[in-house]
């Protein structure tokens, strides 16, 4: 007669202070590895396999939280074990962080290239398509608003300066900031960035707004500004 295999156990019989529910409630989020950090998010397993274990399997699929990150919901819902409901989970806690950072790196003056970078990168962050958005402030350089332009297949330039003049002047603000991400990582910018940060300029002093940068996010922490390297 053929042995039966084990059943493997749940994390319901793991010692507690190896529990990572409970090794998070007695030591501290920062005490638990990526994996059990992935457990707590997903609560339950599935028939064989523990939370933990999908929380591995997860981060080896996808190359890490960053992958995760980057990942569609269709991507992780055809991994064995995940549903609606984890995979919403696990969104929205990687969204939880990017604002939690956005707050933290919040600029004091947006006419600050290297500041205005850092306090708007996690927005590109794990985006497989391009974004453009515009940071809309006031006299003194402060934020009255941000909105995105476009996002996924690139539109005409055309559009994207209309519907800028158009946000700029319907929170009545006085300078505005414009970004984009190349996905391919390297923010050089294009004969087509170059074109569409011209025009900007132009309709910006038609109307009588100050166009003060445009900023390409690249990888890692690169960046391009149009205002650092004297070109708009």
């Amino acid at each position: 007669m053929p042995k039966k295999k084990p059943k493997s156990k749940g994390i319901v019989s793991w010692p507690e202070t190896e529990r990572p529910r409970e090794k998070l409630l007695h030591s501290g989020p920062e005490s638990l590895s990526d994996g059990e950090l992935l457990a707590v998010l997903v609560r339950i397993g599935k028939k064989g396999q523990s939370a933990e274990d999908l929380g591995r399997q997860i981060l080896t699929q996808f190359n890490g939280i960053s992958g995760i990150e980057r990942a569609h919901i269709e991507e992780l819902l055809s991994v064995s074990g995940m549903g609606i409901a984890k995979a919403a989970q696990l969104k929205a806690a990687i969204e939880i962080g990017k604002r939690i950072r956005m707050q933290d790196f919040r600029p004091r003056n947006f006419a600050n290239a290297a500041d205005l970078a850092t306090y708007i990168r996690p927005k590109f962050e794990g985006k497989r398509h391009e974004i453009f958005l515009t940071i809309l402030l006031d006299g003194q350089n402060q934020l009255l608003a941000e909105r995105t332009i476009a996002e996924g297949i690139p539109t005409q330039a055309t559009v994207y300066i209309r519907r800028v003049m158009e946000e700029a002047l319907r929170v009545s603000a006085s300078a505005f900031v414009v970004v984009h991400n190349h996905p391919s990582g390297n923010p050089t910018p294009s004969s087509g960035d170059d074109d569409t940060t011209y025009d900007l300029k132009q309709a910006a002093d038609l109307l009588n707004l100050i166009f003060l940068d445009h900023i390409i996010i690249g990888s890692g922490n690169t960046y391009y500004s149009y205002a650092e390297n004297d070109k708009l």
